[in-house]
């Protein structure tokens, strides 16, 4: 599918660059691939969407083989650039680690590691030009599967989808909740809640002011997995909205914007996956702190 191609329109073409392959079960019970956004809509939350879930899979055991090559074909005499290239990454990773978190906590630095590289790759997917991967996805669901090419969809960057932001976010969330628990105590965990940050030392005063410091504490608790993962997300949807307004236009201006675009867009790719890694370590450290 092109730009150009006579049977889809501008504002169609938009809407199937935006479109996830997803696979659910219809209302009448029977599960398959959606043809159009209506049928998607009509799945509901348990539906999938093939393929955020195939391209986050694929890049992150490429990740994993990566590192875990290097990892085993270290050497202290004669390392290689990839592996110079990793080590300078974990230094990077251990730094931010050291500066940020206070506690004591062998699982944040590889999680802020994993976090890290692993937007970084899905985030990079926004640089392939935007038509490449549909079209082969078109091809393989037409050729091998009869399927009918106007209804294959592919969405390319997995951080432009919701639902993979929204996972990483509660992911880290749920490990913010559990940590701080284990380390405060649920009745630690509780003061935090009720207990701040209207104080006083009279007793029947702190009692009525719980629902006012509890309704500000959880609005505060709730909003760290939203603007964690929303903050990604925009980013990049807004950036791969203005890679296919790109591809709207005629060919000799497509290189003229896209490339100046791409090079400036490599900075959000690394800022986003920057600012979701810090606060990662951000929010283990809150779960970790004893201080109140």
């Amino acid at each position: 599918m092109s730009a150009a191609n006579e049977v889809i329109t501008s504002s169609g073409y938009i809407k199937h660059h935006l479109q996830n392959l997803t696979y659910g079960q219809f209302p009448d019970g029977h599960w398959g691939l959606a043809h159009n956004a209506a049928e998607a809509k009509a799945m509901g939350f348990w539906a999938f969407h093939l393929d955020t879930l195939g391209v986050s899979f694929v890049l992150g055991s490429l990740f994993l083989t990566l590192f875990y090559r290097v990892g085993r074909k270290m050497s202290i005499d004669t390392p290689t650039g990839i592996q110079n290239f990793v080590e300078s990454v974990i230094d990077f990773i251990n730094e931010n680690v050291r500066g940020s978190f206070n506690g004591k906590n062998p699982l944040v630095a590889p999680l802020a590691l994993t976090v890290f590289i692993w937007i970084i790759l899905m985030n990079t997917m926004d640089l392939v030009p935007v038509d490449w991967l549909p079209q082969v996805a078109q091809y393989i669901g037409s050729h091998f599967f009869g399927m009918d090419p106007h209804h294959i969809y592919f969405k390319v960057v997995p951080t432009t989808d919701p639902n993979a932001t929204f996972g990483l976010a509660i992911g880290i969330f749920l490990l913010m909740l559990y940590y701080s628990i284990k380390v405060k105590g649920f009745g630690g965990f509780s003061a935090e809640l009720t207990l701040h940050p209207f104080e006083s030392k009279n007793l029947f005063i702190k009692v009525l002011l719980i629902p006012a410091n509890f309704f500000l504490e959880f609005v505060s608790l709730i909003a760290k997995p939203v603007s964690h993962s929303l903050r990604l997300f925009g980013n990049m949807y807004a950036g791969e909205m203005i890679f296919i307004l790109i591809a709207l236009l005629p060919f000799w201006i497509q290189w003229t914007l896209s490339l100046p675009w791409a090079i400036f867009h490599i900075l959000i790719v690394l800022l986003q996956a920057f600012i979701f890694m810090t606060l990662v370590i951000v929010y283990m450290d809150m779960a970790h702190d004893k201080g109140h």
